[in-house]
């Protein structure tokens, strides 16, 4: 059988060595294909290259994909491996900490284009996904925070005993040996487990479900986070940071139409900024960023379906017609000129 690792130059230079010797001594050919390194790089063009090569290497569909490093290789590759010979297996094996709660869990893939985050892609679940805690020792600081993030977000729209695990463990982080203890280990557990009942129960986001366990309340901080994204070309965010900065205007739009409390608030902003600093959004436009808005992926009879919370643990679907953009500028103002 033959598999084929994609990967980035960074990651493949840590990992890649032994990732491939191990496939190769249990049977497999081995052959290795690296994309850029960043979102600019989760495009067609990209994509396109991608399937040129499994083509070269003469995959079939007995043969796979394994995705070794972050979200945008997991993503793309992902992607490759479900359009190629209309799919093939593949693999995950997340190499840092936003991939290994979010991305890698779930089966959506997909690329990016010049007018918004994920607009092509597909549903094509990993055959396993491969998480090792080591990989986090070798992260940036801004990288790793860029991941806590996204455990807030999943901690705000999941319980108050996720959240509150999330952020104990923020607070208690010290030092690198904290990335391969026991405790993160249970949290990473606890954060995988809370998406994957959520997929299990709506693997495909259900369009005509507006309850507080759709898939769609992963989207918390997304459609902002995603907007953020796409006016700064993907260079300025994280896409962590992206989701940080959405996650407070949610929750800034959610106090000001009345539906969250002023303290539940303040618990999320506390939960943000335990993550580490985000890069300033100040100078962005707030009219700039709700036309960016408008093209997201998360729209529904033209309409943006926003996630926003009721209290921790507890999101509220909102029909985008029921938020007026006075109210949403304002929102943006408050939420991006505080963090």
């Amino acid at each position: 059988m033959r598999v084929a690792v994609f990967s980035n130059k960074t990651v493949f230079s840590l990992y890649g060595p032994q990732v491939i010797e191990s496939l190769s001594e249990t049977g497999f050919s081995v052959s290795h294909w690296l994309m850029g390194d960043g979102e600019r790089f989760k495009s067609i063009r990209t994509t396109q290259k991608a399937l040129l090569f499994l083509n070269e290497i003469n995959l079939d569909r007995n043969d796979g994909v394994i995705a070794l490093g972050g979200g945008v290789v997991g993503d793309l590759a992902g992607f490759a491996a479900a359009v190629y010979l209309r799919g093939i297996p593949f693999i995950q094996i997340p190499t840092t900490l936003l991939a290994q709660v979010d991305s890698s869990v779930g089966g959506k893939t997909g690329v990016n284009m010049p007018g918004g985050k994920n607009l092509i892609g597909s549903f094509h679940q990993p055959r396993a996904v491969i998480i090792d805690l080591e990989t986090l020792t070798t992260l940036p600081t801004r990288e790793l925070a860029a991941g806590w993030f996204e455990t807030v977000k999943q901690g705000a729209v999941a319980s108050r005993k996720l959240f509150q695990q999330t952020t104990d463990f923020l607070q208690g982080m010290h030092s690198k040996e904290d990335l391969i203890s026991s405790r993160l280990s249970e949290l990473i557990a606890a954060q995988v487990s809370f998406k994957a009942a959520i997929v299990a129960a709506d693997e495909r986001e259900d369009l005509t479900r507006t309850d507080h366990r759709s898939r769609k309340i992963l989207n918390f901080g997304h459609t902002i986070g995603h907007g953020l994204e796409a006016i700064t070309n993907y260079r300025r965010f994280r896409h962590g940071e992206a989701v940080g900065h959405g996650m407070l205007a949610a929750g800034a739009l959610s106090k000001n139409l009345g539906l969250l409390d002023k303290s539940e608030l303040e618990l999320l902003r506390e939960g943000v900024h335990l993550c580490g600093p985000l890069p300033s959004a100040e100078n962005l436009e707030a009219d700039t960023i709700i036309t960016a808005i408008a093209r997201d992926k998360k729209r529904s009879s033209g309409d943006v379906q926003w996630v926003l919370l009721e209290r921790i643990g507890l999101p509220r679907l909102v029909d985008g017609k029921e938020i007026s953009r006075r109210l949403l500028k304002q929102s943006l103002r408050e939420a991006l000129r505080k963090s």
